[in-house]
């Protein structure tokens, strides 16, 4: 495991950070023309940036995003 300190403006950067690409992830799995395999290997990397992104979230915020990984199946 690695530990980071960060500090409150830090914090939020990451979270903006965070949050915009999970949007991005979220547009792109909707996307049509993406194939099995593309959307596949966005699923995966959602999950990732999702659970860095629960870590510092709120839960509000974090039940806007966990619908994106039950939209997924």
């Amino acid at each position: 495991m690695l530990g980071m300190m960060f500090t409150d403006k830090e914090c939020k950067e990451l979270d903006y950070m965070l949050r915009k690409e999970l949007d991005e992830m979220l547009l792109d799995m909707g996307d049509r023309r993406l194939d099995g395999p593309v959307k596949e290997a966005i699923s995966k990397r959602y999950k990732v940036i999702f659970r860095m992104y629960a870590r510092i979230a709120p839960p509000r915020e974090l039940s806007r995003y966990a619908t994106g990984l039950r939209n997924q199946r």
